[in-house]
C-alpha cells in the first residue's frame, strides 16, 4: 500500500526550458545565446551550485564576468530563473486531493536561486509536507544517500513510497533504494500509474 508520494520538481511539476535562460542572458550580453550556453557550461558551476557548495552571489559574479554582464543580483536572479514556464504540469487540485490521503514530498536536484524563485511564484509547492533538496543536503540524484534521506522524511518503508521523475537514471536510483518509481511522461500516464497502485484522490 502506498503511503507517501514523491515528486521531482522540474519537468514534472513545473516546466522549464534552458534556452529561455540563454536567450535572457544573451539579451543583456555581447554574446549570442549559443555562446552564452557554452561559456556557462564551461564554468562547471551547475554541480557545485546544486550541491550548495557555491553561494548564489558568487555564481552571479562569475557568470556576469564571463558574459560581460552589468546587472544587479536581482536582475541576475530573474534571468537565471527565466527558464521556468508559467503553467504547472501536474494540476494543483490533484496534489491537494492527494495530500488529503498521502504524505507528499518533493525530491529535486536544484539550486537555491531556482528553488526560492519557484517557491515564491508557484503556490503548488505549498502542497508538500517535506522537501528533499540537493542544495540543502550536498547530494544529488541518483546518489543513494539522497533517496535514503527521502525515505526517512517520508516516514514509511521504501516499498510504501511512489516516486516519479522525468529522468530514467533518477528513477533507477530510486528503484535501487527499494522505492516504487516510474519515469514521468504525462499527467495522464501518472494518473494511470497511481490508479494501478490503488492510489485514490
Amino acid at each position: 500500500m502506498i503511503r507517501a508520494i514523491i515528486f521531482d520538481l522540474g519537468k514534472v511539476l513545473i516546466p522549464f526550458e534552458w534556452q529561455r535562460g540563454y536567450d535572457a542572458f544573451a539579451a543583456a550580453s555581447p554574446y549570442p545565446a549559443e555562446e552564452v550556453r557554452r561559456r556557462i557550461k564551461e564554468t562547471g558551476l551547475f554541480d557545485g551550485f546544486e550541491r550548495g557548495k557555491v553561494e548564489p552571489h558568487e555564481v552571479a559574479e562569475r557568470v556576469s564576468n564571463i558574459l560581460g554582464l552589468s546587472v544587479s543580483f536581482e536582475q541576475f536572479r530573474e534571468m537565471w530563473s527565466s527558464i521556468f514556464l508559467p503553467e504547472t504540469i501536474v494540476p494543483e487540485d490533484m496534489l491537494e486531493r492527494l495530500r488529503g490521503h498521502y504524505r507528499l514530498l518533493l525530491l529535486s536536484n536544484t539550486d537555491s536561486i531556482h528553488y526560492h524563485w519557484v517557491k515564491e511564484r508557484y503556490p503548488i509547492l505549498g502542497r508538500f509536507d517535506a522537501s528533499v533538496l540537493s542544495f540543502e543536503l550536498g547530494l544529488r540524484k541518483p546518489e543513494p544517500e539522497i533517496y535514503r534521506e527521502a525515505i526517512l522524511r517520508a516516514g514509511c518503508r521504501p516499498q510504501e513510497i511512489f516516486f516519479t521523475d522525468d529522468r530514467q537514471d533518477n528513477v533507477e536510483g530510486a528503484i535501487l533504494a527499494g522505492i516504487d518509481a516510474v519515469q514521468f511522461v504525462s499527467v495522464e500516464q501518472l494518473e494511470q500509474e497511481l490508479k494501478a497502485r490503488g492510489v485514490d484522490w
